[in-house]
């Protein structure tokens, strides 16, 4: 089958003879139309973080996870052959032509959808509900979202949804700050230009926020996320850090009672199938307008280095295998 390989940072290898899984009992083999790049891809694509040490070649498929495909081989009693689903990749090897997938992450997806490829976006989505149902509600609370890369946009989108009383969206590239605003952020703040703990004290009053999302993973990112709720606030940290051991002002965030909560996307099965149905009807359906660039696979090469560059207008890249 066709994979993708990481041999070396910056590297992919297009491979054409990478063996075929075979599902064991209880799982699904599906042949993939559509694969999306995903912030965490791009670390390990990379070598940068706490994936400078890492092991290269990487493993075939690793780690595309933002798949979308047909059901070809079942031995799980609920799913059939022929069946279009969203489906997360046992491993994750989604890299690749063929995948292994298993309930709860397999969601059913209209046959005759117009756009498949757009649906790729149910499954960060499906992270973000994870993510937001450790938080509790949002209703009527002011919000910051710290990133405004494909996660923090649909962070800054799900959280006016949800009823938040005011998003407010940081990023240090203009053009996803337009976006920020597409989706519904009140207040944008060009990390750029100005600080983020400053620019979120003046547009509160002082008062800072209910909840602030951390969607980078980076240091200062993490650094000035930590600063932005009031006191006994809330902070989610999604973004994956980027070093094993890496500084947070503790201190800071002890004095002022924050709750800290952390949410990984690989255990968002459970979430799936509504994720879907969201992205399908009226709900989310805004969404699926970030899926740009679709590119074939051949081009895979090309579209890594696009998102490692965050080349503009690059936001959920998805490969048509």
């Amino acid at each position: 089958m066709r994979a993708i390989q990481i041999v070396e940072p910056r590297k992919i290898a297009m491979l054409d003879d990478a063996p075929k899984p075979e599902p064991a009992e209880g799982e699904v083999l599906v042949r993939c139309n559509y694969v999306g790049l995903c912030g965490s891809n791009i670390s390990q694509y990379m070598g940068a973080g706490l994936w400078g040490d890492g092991e290269f070649p990487s493993p075939v498929g690793w780690s595309g996870h933002e798949n979308v495909g047909t059901i070809v081989e079942s031995r799980c009693d609920q799913w059939k052959e022929g069946e279009l689903v969203l489906a997360l990749p046992k491993g994750p090897y989604g890299f690749a032509e063929y995948m292994i997938s298993r309930p709860p992450g397999i969601a059913r997806l209209p046959q005759k959808t117009s756009d498949p490829a757009a649906l790729v976006v149910a499954q960060p989505l499906a992270t973000v509900l994870r993510a937001l149902k450790r938080t509790g509600s949002v209703i009527n609370r002011s919000c910051a979202v710290i990133g405004q890369g494909p996660m923090g946009l649909i962070f800054t989108h799900v959280l006016r949804l949800m009823g938040a009383r005011m998003v407010i969206a940081a990023d240090p590239l203009d053009w996803r700050l337009a976006w920020s605003k597409r989706y519904g952020a009140e207040h944008i703040i060009d990390t750029s230009k100005e600080d983020p703990v400053k620019a979120v004290e003046e547009l509160t009053g002082g008062e800072m926020v209910d909840l602030a999302v951390e969607a980078v993973g980076y240091v200062d990112s993490l650094s000035a996320a930590a600063h932005l709720p009031k006191h006994g606030g809330s902070l989610l940290v999604f973004g994956v850090p980027h070093y094993h051991v890496q500084e947070f002002p503790w201190y800071h965030v002890f004095r002022e009672e924050i709750q800290v909560h952390t949410s990984v996307g690989p255990e968002c099965g459970e979430f799936f199938q509504t994720a879907a149905d969201m992205v399908l009807d009226d709900r989310a359906r805004a969404l699926t307008e970030m899926v740009t660039p679709r590119m074939p696979w051949a081009k895979a090469p090309e579209a890594f280095e696009m998102y490692a560059e965050h080349a503009k207008g690059t936001l959920k890249l998805v490969l048509e295998i």
